[in-house]
């Protein structure tokens, strides 16, 4: 069976030419004679992986010096515990809850602290992204969150929020080396690799130095203290070896594509052949208020369960497979991550008007 246009929205597609380059070295990476799942993390062959990834990200990223890259396990939904063990010296934080994954992260925050809900969307399902130019920051907040890219919903934020001197920590799962990013606006920004970097089982963090200490809420386990990592490196444990691996060629297929200023212009090609689809669209509509609109991940409706149920069970006929919108929100969701080619998006669009002209 020839490939697919894959539009889920995580685990994702990865670039074809990574996937050749991991199927060719399965049997025997770089003369080792085995593949990188059976060797050890403690070998100089991998070694060499490892760090070339970090090298490879702190490039990619423009990554300041001060702050630590760790390849940790868990997940992204790990995170939303490790955070507030971490970083809730006052125990008290500010959240922004724009989607289902910031909400989780809030009630998860709730276990070890006090925690705000200074701004949310949720009284329009998380349509649009609200107005963080003044919030009510608490004066003694540890920290702000937000989810940066909100892979349910489709929307984005286009500016950071006023923290007002806060620290901002942020996940930015979904939008992932979409575009360039200021990291050192961030006090952590971290995300689930598995939606534009790799396949699933990992979670990258990168943190800024001062933040990585021993002084961490009682009770945190050794594996959830940021330092216990940063001090080997990764390796205090066995890490998900495989998927460093494949991150890294990722990095450098990056890097090779022109970085990630050449990302966004690709993706708001990419993004705006289907938004303008959707504008101009009698059938179709897109969920999400136009300023907000995410590059990454686009849910659009047609206003009928059954006629959206068709949509997606024919075009899964014609090879553009995962289009059905998650179990929350229904419809449709395309997500058009970097690894997803024009091409792609335009035979989506082609698809959607066919059977616009023969449903209308």
């Amino acid at each position: 069976m020839s490939r697919v246009y894959n539009f889920s929205a995580g685990p994702a597609v990865l670039p074809e030419e990574v996937l050749r380059e991991v199927a060719a070295e399965m049997m025997d990476y770089n003369g080792t004679g085995m593949s990188v799942m059976e060797m050890s993390h403690r070998s100089a062959a991998f070694e060499e992986i490892i760090e070339s990834a970090e090298k490879d990200l702190r490039e990619l990223m423009g990554i300041p010096d001060n702050y630590k890259v760790l390849f940790l396990q868990g997940g992204a939904s790990l995170q939303f515990a490790m955070i507030p063990m971490n970083l809730m010296k006052n125990k008290v934080a500010d959240y922004i809850v724009t989607g289902q994954w910031a909400k989780k992260a809030y009630e998860e925050a709730k276990k070890y602290g006090t925690v705000n809900k200074i701004a949310t969307s949720e009284d329009k399902t998380f349509s649009y992204i609200p107005d963080c130019s003044d919030l009510p920051v608490s004066e003694d907040a540890d920290y702000v969150y937000i989810c940066e890219n909100n892979t349910i919903y489709g929307t984005k934020f286009k500016t950071l929020p006023n923290t007002k001197g806060k620290d901002l920590v942020a996940d930015v799962s979904s939008c992932f080396l979409s575009e360039p990013v200021d990291v050192s606006k961030y006090a952590i920004l971290y995300g689930g690799v598995q939606k534009n970097i790799g396949p699933a089982g990992m979670v990258i963090a990168i943190v800024r130095e001062d933040l990585i200490t021993d002084d961490v809420l009682p009770g945190t386990p050794t594996m959830m203290k940021y330092k216990t990592h940063a001090d080997a490196n990764s390796l205090y444990n066995t890490p998900n070896c495989f998927c460093i691996y494949v991150c890294g060629k990722v990095f450098k297929w990056l890097k090779k594509m022109g970085g990630l200023e050449e990302m966004k212009r690709r993706n708001e090609e990419k993004a705006k052949i289907l938004y303008d689809f959707l504008d101009s669209s009698k059938l179709f509509k897109g969920t999400v208020r136009k300023e907000d609109r995410s590059l990454m991940n686009v849910p659009f409706i047609t206003g009928d369960k059954e006629m959206d149920a068709k949509f997606v069970k024919a075009a899964e006929a014609e090879g553009l497979v995962n289009l059905k919108g998650h179990r929350t929100v229904g419809g449709m969701r395309a997500s058009i991550y970097n690894a997803m080619p024009k091409e792609g998006v335009e035979a989506l669009v082609a698809f959607m008007k066919k059977f616009e002209e023969e449903n209308s």
